[in-house]
């Protein structure tokens, strides 16, 4: 099995992870600020689900409620079947140990003036992982193995600033990994890399989670990376605080169904010149997102959205419901009258 391969045999069913009608509101001097609004979503052990969307779309929000560095205004946050704002402390400081935060940039979460040893074994003497400095320092070096930082011994003396950026993301994952987590949530943690790293980064993730059932909340606006990342699992599109599509990342890809979704998929450059020219954009009424605190009424994307009908689009908030099986969407218009053409570019999976 490859590195970026799951099949429905090696992921459990069980939710790991489950956010339920979860909302986050901020009051702010312009007023409320609802930055997350009644979102669901579910992560299985060892399973990818992918979070995707443009800046100011809610990722990072939802993604720190499910971390449990936010209590959300509404909804309920679960883990293992247990409401985490309800368990004891006991409990809640297992959970936050099982669920590991890799953030987007690598040099502002490290501490400049630790080695990279004194990163990774702080965690590990801490939590009682290991007892001793020897043994920490062992382990850390095993660590370091797991995210390919070979020969250890070269990184460990090492400060922050000695290393590449994706050699501190690296340590980043090592960190992550020191408490032996179930869940890791990656927040745009790959945006800051070159692509060649970014792609040596991505395979590394892919293979933790091959190895040990680590599941994922990745966080990206590229669905290009969606597509490398997540294909074996799920994706959910987020706009302006609420789910606007989610299904398959296969479906999601390859067939579409919401308006934002495609113009998201159109926005992804392709190399060869010649499919460039002949590829079909959605043509958007306007580039200009709006404000949270002035959402437009109905439908958030309607002043942007090329399916705009008056009267339907502006009038109600579109629920999401289901328009092929496993995939669903917020929009008015393709709940009536269907998700239209599959795109030609590749088959659904």
């Amino acid at each position: 099995m490859s590195a970026l391969e799951q099949t429905p045999e090696t992921v459990s069913r069980t939710p790991l992870m489950t956010l339920s009608g979860v909302s986050q509101v901020f009051d702010t001097k312009a007023g409320p600020i609802r930055a997350v609004d009644n979102i669901d979503l579910s992560v299985n052990p060892g399973e990818v689900l992918c979070l995707v969307g443009e800046s100011g779309s809610g990722k990072t929000t939802a993604a720190r409620m499910a971390a449990g560095l936010a209590r959300p205004t509404d909804g309920q946050v679960q883990f293992d079947g247990n409401d985490i704002w309800s368990m004891n402390r006991h409990d809640f400081g297992a959970f936050r140990r099982s669920v590991q935060y890799v953030h987007q940039d690598p040099y502002a979460s490290l501490n400049p003036t630790r080695t990279i040893q004194q990163t990774i074994t702080a965690p590990l003497l801490k939590h009682g992982v290991v007892k001793g400095n020897k043994a920490a320092a062992d382990k850390a070096a095993e660590l370091l193995r797991k995210v390919d930082l070979t020969p250890p011994e070269n990184y460990l003396p090492k400060f922050p600033h000695q290393l590449s950026g994706g050699q501190r993301q690296r340590v980043s994952v090592a960190r992550a990994l020191t408490l032996d987590p179930k869940l890791i949530i990656a927040d745009e943690s790959t945006s800051m890399l070159d692509v060649s790293i970014r792609i040596s980064v991505l395979a590394m993730l892919g293979r933790l989670r091959d190895d040990l059932g680590v599941g994922f909340l990745f966080i990206t606006h590229d669905l290009a990376i969606a597509k490398y990342f997540g294909w074996h699992g799920k994706t959910a599109v987020m706009y302006l605080g609420r789910i606007v599509e989610f299904g398959p990342t296969p479906k999601i890809i390859n067939a579409p169904t919401h308006p934002y979704t495609r113009a998201l998929i159109d926005a992804i450059p392709e190399p060869d010149p010649d499919l460039t020219k002949t590829k079909g954009r959605e043509s958007l009424r306007s580039l200009e997102i709006p404000s949270l605190a002035h959402l437009p009424s109905g439908c958030s994307f309607h002043p942007r959205c090329p399916m705009f009908e008056d009267g339907l689009c502006d009038g109600e908030v579109p629920q999401l419901v289901e328009i092929r099986s496993g995939q669903s969407a917020a929009c008015h218009v393709v709940a009536r009258d269907g998700a239209g053409e599959v795109r030609p570019d590749e088959p659904v999976a």
